[in-house]
């Protein structure tokens, strides 16, 4: 019997830590500890492919390639994603693989730089709504609005964060390499969501200004490679309604229709939660007979293993 497949997104805390500056170095001490985690998944006889956000870090990029300006040309946006996915990517195959051989698992790790075709007429183009960037206070987000054109949008109670447009994912272009690797390495894909791209109707691609939901991208590789479950790594350790509420409860199952009236009853913030349940929701519709679980980082193992964790299904 082959082993079972799973593919692993992992959320922004899984890459950068919460406090203290954002530098390259700093980000390399969490994706350490974030790798032993995802060992010890690959340790337990599963065959994965690891997806990841880009949000904090393409939205820095973008600042520093903007504040140069008046020394070069600052870097179009889907370029910015493209460097993000280079150098994340580049920090968890280091990682990963370290992780790997400290258990004497001899597996190899490789970052495929991923393009995912985007809709150019996608309604999200309209309404920007994903977060990338750091947190601002209010009046520095009015400030950010009138100087820089950005739009600011306060996100989960947290502060201000820079919002651009997130199109669904469509087709990803590298699938078919990604499908090579699966059975010998780990694949590090899609990551930040894939570089977003339209295709033309000369069959050519033009990169966009966009960022793919990194929960959505996972979505639809796990559908491309026919995973047994979509595993989506964030900061709780169970999914909850009235989130943050004196009556809040925490979830360690839902089927479909009950995270439907979840989400109908907006029990779970965009840009936050929603996406997440939504992904894992499409999922299991594609799949009635598998399930994804949303879980924290430190709790994917035991999650696994039943013992926390929220679990989709679609009965």
């Amino acid at each position: 019997m082959s082993a079972e497949r799973i593919v692993v997104a992992l959320g922004g805390n899984a890459l950068q830590s919460g406090g203290g500056p954002a530098t390259a170095q700093a980000q390399l001490e969490v994706v350490r500890k974030t790798c032993e985690h995802i060992a010890a998944i690959s340790g337990r006889g599963y065959e994965i492919a690891v997806v990841h956000g880009n949000g904090p870090q393409v939205g820095r990029i973008v600042m520093a390639s903007e504040a140069a300006e008046d020394v070069t040309p600052a870097m179009p946006f889907d370029v910015c994603g493209a460097m993000s996915q280079g150098y994340i990517g580049y920090h968890i195959q280091q990682c990963l693989k370290y992780a790997l051989n400290r258990s004497n698992r001899n597996i190899p790790v490789v970052t495929v730089a991923t393009q995912v075709i985007v809709d150019a007429n996608d309604p999200a183009f309209q309404d920007p709504a994903k977060p990338i960037g750091p947190f601002y206070t209010e009046e520095e987000a009015r400030k950010l609005e009138r100087e820089k054109g950005y739009t600011m949008k306060e996100d989960a109670g947290r502060g201000y964060r820079r919002v651009v447009a997130s199109p669904l994912p469509r087709r990803i272009v590298e699938i078919e390499a990604v499908r090579q690797l699966w059975d010998h390495s780990i694949v590090i894909t899609c990551g930040g969501g894939g570089i977003p791209v339209v295709e033309n109707p000369d069959g050519t691609l033009e990169g966009v200004a966009a960022v793919i939901d990194k929960d959505f991208a996972a979505e639809l590789l796990a559908e491309e490679v026919k995973a047994d479950m979509l595993m989506i790594l964030t900061e709780v350790e169970k999914v909850a309604v009235n989130f943050n509420e004196p009556d809040q409860r925490d979830l360690s199952s839902m089927t479909l229709a009950e995270a439907a009236k979840y989400v109908d009853d907006g029990q779970f913030p965009a840009g936050s939660m929603l996406p997440k349940v939504e992904a894992a929701m499409k999922f299991v519709r594609r799949f009635p007979d598998k399930k994804a679980v949303i879980t924290s980082l430190d709790k994917a193992v035991d999650a696994l293993e039943g013992k926390t964790g929220t679990v989709i299904t679609f009965n």
